[in-house]
């Protein structure tokens, strides 16, 4: 773990940049170019390894992006990618080989699922899912040829906090090296580095960029392993366009503002959930009767901008009730300025089995939802309608 200079909010706005009084542009400049020229041959030899070769190898624009993420992160390097399942494959892909053996959690989100269960066999390389919060299961499943400890949390999406302590010390028993998506909790909430782990993964899709209008994913963490994952990027070539890096830092500036009003609301809206007579049950980590609820307010500093409950009734009304809403938007994603619901079984768990789904305890009646920084009572008074909307059609069915 690398040592913060400032607080998180102020990391936000001004990352690693130089802070010496100077003559130079505020905004950090794009460098919109796919490659760079060179005076000789020599120097082409030399540039190779910089920023300044060809922009699948780096970019100036991109490198100042990544010193900013891993200043936050509190990392020794960081990456960017196309994309946030471009940046877990890609990790992934840089630290095993045929032969070897992950463990990862039950909880996470589905793409992952669906490449570490459907496409590594292809390479030779096998996965064990394990309870996620039941850690003798953890350690259990590791085997001799065990490369990997694969974490997210929290979970995506039915908010399950992870014991990171616990996590870390099992992989470390055993040699592993930890991995773990921290999408939902933002580097404004968690950091995860100070817990031990070694690379920490984010579709930067989300909360980093936080307006919904670019595709992002990011590795940080420790300086061996995000050489290793460089080198495989360069190979695989999923590397971000150095115009949605400048983007991407423009978001990060508002990072903490935006995280810290979505944190409150989201517990608002989490409280009112749990008091209405409609929901069946809510998942959020600063809720009182979260099973995590300790492990979360030590690790966490706040609850994260999402969460998911499940209706009252069927699958049905679960549709019906995303679709009475009017200001959260029905759409896929999260982590943006406005508010968005949708489906898990439907979106982002759509590509696992139902079988996996049951463990995981992803119904048909689970809605998630994603809250922006729109006034918390405006929101609260959607969901009210649109929760009266539901019970009003299922009452009129019925006596129909």
């Amino acid at each position: 773990m690398k040592k913060h200079r400032f607080h998180p909010e102020t990391e936000s706005v001004r990352g690693a940049s130089n802070l010496d009084k100077r003559n130079a542009p505020l905004a950090q400049p794009i460098y919109q170019t796919s490659t760079f020229q060179v005076t000789d041959s020599d120097q082409q030899l030399h540039a190779t390894s910089t920023d300044m070769f060809y922009t699948r190898y780096g970019n100036p624009t991109h490198t100042a992006v990544e010193s900013a993420i891993a200043e936050l992160e509190g990392a020794d390097a960081a990456q960017l990618f196309a994309s946030g399942m471009n940046a877990i494959t890609t990790s992934i892909l840089a630290t095993v080989k045929a032969g070897d053996h992950i463990v990862a959690q039950n909880d996470i989100y589905g793409g992952v699922t669906k490449f570490l269960s459907v496409w590594l066999p292809k390479f030779g390389v096998e996965t064990t899912f394990v309870d996620t919060t039941n850690y003798s299961e953890h350690a259990g499943a590791i085997r001799p040829n065990t490369k990997l400890l694969y974490l997210e949390s929290p979970t995506n999406p039915t908010l399950k906090v992870v014991d990171l302590h616990r996590a870390v010390a099992i992989a470390r028993e055993h040699g592993l090296i930890t991995m773990i998506d921290s999408t939902f909790a933002t580097p404004i909430n968690q950091r995860p580095t100070e817990f031990g782990v070694d690379v920490v993964l984010h579709s930067g899709t989300k909360y980093f960029g936080g307006h919904t209008d670019l595709i992002c994913g990011v590795a940080a963490g420790r300086r061996d392993l995000i050489d290793q994952i460089h080198a495989t990027r360069t190979t695989l070539g999923g590397v971000m366009d150095p115009h949605a890096a400048f983007m991407l830092l423009r978001g990060i500036k508002t990072l903490a503002l935006r995280v810290e009003r979505q944190n409150e609301s989201a517990l608002r809206i989490a409280e009112f959930l749990s008091e209405h007579s409609k929901v069946r049950s809510v998942n959020y980590p600063f809720l009182k009767n979260h099973p995590q609820r300790a492990i979360a307010v030590e690790q966490l500093r706040g609850g994260g901008g999402v969460l998911s409950f499940e209706v009252e009734g069927s699958g049905e009304d679960a549709k019906r009730f995303s679709e009475a809403l009017h200001l959260f938007t029905l759409a896929p994603s999260l982590g943006g300025a406005e508010s968005l619901v949708s489906i898990p079984v439907l979106t982002s768990h759509a590509m696992i089995s139902a079988e996996h789904r049951r463990k995981m305890g992803v119904t048909e009646q689970l809605v998630r939802l994603s809250v922006g920084i729109e006034n918390a009572d405006d929101l609260i008074a959607d969901l009210e309608h649109a929760l009266a909307v539901v019970t009003g059609n299922r009452e009129q069915v019925s006596v129909g």
